[in-house]
């Protein structure tokens, strides 16, 4: 066929793309749309080839109809063009990762499954490696692309490459599933993707390039009866040429007359007329072609056909003169067009080709391929029921349950779907169904899952209590996850009640899950009864790790309510246990981390929290529970953020994300966008719209439901329109968050932070009564819960309000205070912030060497930590603090960053250990930058410093 035709608008573009490439402000993706024959791959090829002329680096794959669950294919086939990059060694890296995992783990582990998200950002760092030098990486028909290609398509258009890196993409929009033109549709609409819709061709540019030597007329009768599309076109200009008749080739033969492989009537017709003149052993070669895919090598085409290597090669070589066969990477043989082979594999006699794929199967097993490899060739060779081709394939199920969970269990279902459904085999069958349901709900597919379980629960009645137990449990998940814990909860109290009832370890995992549904709908009293009863079976039948557990989940419970004594006692109590547990013995419930990290997380400790939270994530990617993975995440995120480590906290928000999109729970994925939203806001630069656009979607996702996750969305929405500049908005957000003006609904432990938020928004908006009720209940709030953090928030609050009335030295007390409290139980990031806001104060009372003492730790926080919002907030305040006689004392001139930063923790009062932990120093270097402190500042002791710092402007006193 002739090479592309036409297209000049799109080229153009894609030019201009090519030559500015890693500019910030360019789409990194493009996505190319038509219907079948238009012309996609050909344009496809022309940007490759230009590509290549620019000295990019270029990467092409394409996806198979017949291979969409073989796990990465569509990958695989693009590091397998070969090309100048194959002598990068982290090619052949990434080749072995994917070939790995599509070979399945050697030793069964689990540990894949968390390695699938992983996998996301080692693919994304080792195509901006690449695009060091430029690098195009173009995937071709994406509708029929493996899930596991798909997610990984979701992730790089999310999180595009770094550097000179494009990513074009060209698809069917009518077969592309609906999840990822979402994708595609939202990039898109962010300005990240172009989208290129192709249009059919005009009759000028289709008759002059496809048609030359035709008659005018009947040129132009063609062009019509093709509608403009090419490959139609140049199919009828081949039949006219050679005396075949397009009678009923008519107008309209594409488009809706698609036949139901979605070739179109037409051109189906045409490709069928050339085959027909092929001899049986022709025939035969290009059917075990079209069945084999990636597996056609020419040993695999002498077992499958039954010919011999003399006849394979010279029917081959006849093949490739007709323009049907094609040469491939690695001796592959391949059809010239996927319509073309889809053709062919739809027109084989069933028998045959089941024949086909069970002959390569066997040669495949014969080599030592494992389930894996085998799986697609056993699943198309079975007929009935074949007991070892079933074990086949939910060995190859097992394998794939880490990284392509979507094609477990779509293997699990070919056996279910050809198992006897017989008495014998109803436990085998229930086991199947459970393993199945996993993978649906792990790949994204919760209503399915539950629909499957709901039907197994009542199938397995009283006669396999065990079981229904299990199904109970795994349903209570997906209830969850799609916003029912109301029928969760049902569900569990149910089988709780049934006589008999469930054994003890069982029983405890069904009273936490009753505790965590009450947790995520804000009603933990309700449960109290039954995490304590959890707590007692635990003890009494020695089961350590559901006791940490249990403990755990009282210590979150009370730490949500505001018991902060309970909450501590609790956690005491978890992290003693957890602690004296090895990680096999937490694997089974490793919820126990996630839960007592949290809680930790809320009474300030966030030492221990990190502790846990890196305990959790190793035991998690290990044994691959993929549900933990999000909380522990975001929990870290929290954390590194409270603690002023934005990028990693950042990395560990956008990894969670991307779990949650892949898990399919809107009100998981609302939670995960609300604490990104918060990280987006304090990592981005004033005045960027990406922490809204982030919080918007967090609400939308997580709605208006009365339960935690919700809440949290509305509150961070409230965050962030409120930097935005709207307080009014921010007042809607949070008090729609708290169900009312004194956010009745909200978790007391979370309060006095969105106080101070309203308390700010109030005065912004000329509301300064309301202003005063809001500081009044922060005061409250935070004296009941007894943290520093949260006290330091009420001071905020209280001092906006008196700076409001012009007590502007009262002002700067409370705000250093607040500054001193967040110093204490570690808040770095709020500490600098607290400082910002004062520092210009401080600068009008004539403190000018206290405000910028101030303003230097706060910038170098700031700066240190990743917040460009709090950098830009200083640089913007930095006129009206660094005035000439606002400079640092020449006693401290001579400190380094870290050395001042050593001072003035010592100012504050903290020892060398503390300061050591605050820092994430040793103790000896702690020692060491004092040595020099003392000499530098020529001060003979720790008091004389502390005295120093003090009347400079950042000590204990007033």
């Amino acid at each position: 066929m002739a090479g592309l035709v036409g297209r000049s608008s799109e080229l153009a573009r894609l030019d201009a793309l090519l030559a500015d490439l890693g500019g910030s402000d360019l789409p990194k993706v493009v996505d190319i749309v038509g219907e079948p024959g238009i012309g996609k791959s050909k344009l496809l090829d022309e940007v490759c080839a230009r590509a290549r002329t620019t000295g990019f680096t270029v990467l092409r794959g394409r996806a198979a109809e017949y291979e969409q669950h073989v796990p990465y294919q569509l990958f695989t086939d693009a590091l397998a063009d070969p090309g100048p990059q194959d002598a990068d060694p982290a090619l052949a890296e990434a080749r072995s990762v994917l070939c790995g995992i599509r070979k399945g783990p050697r030793d069964g582990s689990a540990e894949g499954t968390a390695a699938r998200f992983e996998l996301h950002r080692a693919i994304a760092a080792f195509l901006t490696h690449l695009g060091e030098r430029g690098l195009v990486l173009a995937l071709d028909d994406l509708h029929w692309a493996d899930p596991a290609s798909r997610e990984l398509v979701d992730h790089l258009v999310r999180h595009p490459a770094r550097g000179r890196v494009l990513l074009v993409v060209a698809r069917r929009i009518r077969q592309t599933p609906i999840s990822l033109t979402a994708a595609l549709t939202r990039g898109a609409a962010g300005g990240a993707v172009l989208q290129l819709a192709l249009e059919p061709l005009s009759e000028q540019e289709s008759v002059r390039a496809l048609a030359p030597g035709v008659p005018e007329d009947r040129a132009k009768q063609l062009h019509a009866a093709s509608e403009g599309n090419p490959l139609y076109l140049f199919a009828l200009v081949h039949a006219y040429r050679t005396g075949v008749s397009p009678h009923g080739h008519t107008p309209h033969g594409h488009g809706d007359g698609l036949d139901p492989i979605g070739v179109p009537g037409g051109l189906a017709a045409l490709l069928l007329d050339e085959l027909a003149t092929l001899t049986e052993p022709q025939s035969r070669l290009v059917e075990a072609v079209a069945a084999l895919g990636d597996h056609a090598t020419p040993g695999m085409l002498t077992v499958a056909t039954g010919l011999s290597p003399q006849d394979i090669e010279s029917g081959t070589g006849a093949l490739v003169v007709r323009d049907l066969l094609r040469p491939g990477p690695g001796g592959r043989w391949a059809l010239r067009h996927p319509l073309l082979r889809a053709l062919v594999y739809e027109g084989t006699a069933p028998g045959w080709r089941a024949e086909v794929h069970r002959r390569a199967a066997r040669e495949l097993a014969r080599g030592g391929a494992p389930a894996t490899e085998r799986a697609r060739h056993v699943e198309r060779s079975l007929t009935g029921w074949d007991p070892q081709a079933a074990q086949v394939l939910v060995e190859a199920a097992a394998g794939f349950a880490a990284t392509a969970p979507a094609t477990a269990a779509h293997l699990l279902d070919v056996v279910l779907t050809h198992m006897p459904d017989s008495p014998e085999r109803f436990a085998e069958r229930g086991e199947l169904v459970l393993a199945r349901a996993r993978a649906l709900g792990v790949s994204g597919s919760l209503q399915e899952s539950r629909d499957l379980l709901h039907i197994l629960i009542e199938t397995a009645g009283k006669g396999h209590p065990e079981l229904r137990t299990q199904a109970v449990a795994q349903c209570a998940v997906m209830e969850r996850h799609l916003g029912h814990s109301p029928e969760a909860t049902a569900l569990l109290r149910r089988e709780l009640s049934r006589d008999p009832g469930p054994s003890p370890t069982q029983a405890v995992s069904l009273r936490l899950a009753l505790g965590m549904s009450a947790l995520l709908t804000a009603s933990y009293p309700e449960a109290r009864e039954d995490v304590a009863e959890a707590v007692a079976v635990a003890r009494c039948h020695d089961h350590p790790s559901g006791e940490a557990a249990a403990l755990a989940l009282a210590a979150l419970g009370e730490a949500y309510e505001g018991e902060t004594e309970a909450a501590a006692r609790f956690a005491d109590a978890a992290g003693s246990l957890a602690d004296a547990l090895t990680d096999p013995g937490l694997a089974d419930l490793c919820e126990a981390l996630v839960w007592l990290a949290w809680a930790e997380t809320l009474l300030e400790r966030y030492g221990d929290a990190e502790r846990h939270i890196t305990r959790g994530l190793r035991i998690a990617r290990r044994t691959g529970q993929l549900h933990v993975l999000p909380h522990l995440l975001t929990s870290r995120a929290f954390v590194h953020l409270t603690t002023c480590r934005l990028p990693s906290a950042l990395e560990a928000a956008e990894e969670a994300e991307s779990i949650a999109r892949a898990a399919g729970s809107d009100e998981l994925l609302g939670f995960t966008l609300a604490i990104k939203t918060l990280v987006l806001l304090l990592v981005r630069p004033l005045g960027d719209g990406s922490a809204l656009a982030t919080g918007e979607e967090a609400v939308a996702a997580a709605g208006r439901s009365r339960g935690w996750w919700s809440s949290l969305a509305w509150c961070m929405l409230g965050h962030a329109t409120y930097v935005s500049g709207d307080p009014h908005r921010a007042q809607e957000a949070i008090t729609t968050a708290g169900g009312g003006a004194e956010l009745p609904l909200l978790q007391p432990s979370i309060r006095p932070g969105q106080l101070d938020t309203l308390v700010g928004a109030a005065l912004a908006a000329g509301d300064v009564d309301q202003a005063v009720r809001w500081a009044a209940q922060a005061r409250r709030e935070a004296d009941r819960l007894g943290l520093d953090g949260q006290r330091a928030a009420a001071l905020r609050a209280e001092a906006s309000l008196v700076e409001r009335h012009g007590d502007t030295g009262t002002a700067v007390r409370l705000l250093e205070a607040a500054a001193q409290e967040y110093v204490r139980c570690g808040q770095t990031l709020w500490e600098a912030y607290s400082l910002l806001r004062a520092a210009p104060l401080a600068q009008r009372t004539g403190q000018g060497a206290r405000a910028a003492v101030m303003w230097h730790r706060a910038h170098r926080i700031a700066v240190a930590g990743g917040a460009r919002l709090l950098v830009d907030l200083a640089e913007l305040i930095r006129p009206q603090v660094m005035t000439e006689t606002a400079t640092v004392p020449a006693q401290l001139a001579e400190l380094t960053a870290r050395e001042l930063e050593v001072a003035e923790l010592v100012a504050l009062g903290l020892s060398n250990q503390d300061i050591a932990a605050r820092l994430h120093l040793s103790r000896r270097t702690v020692e060491t930058h004092l040595s020099s402190i003392y000499r530098k500042a020529s001060v003979p002791s720790r008091a004389a410093l502390a005295g120093l710092m003090t009347r400079v402007g950042l000590g204990a006193g007033p």
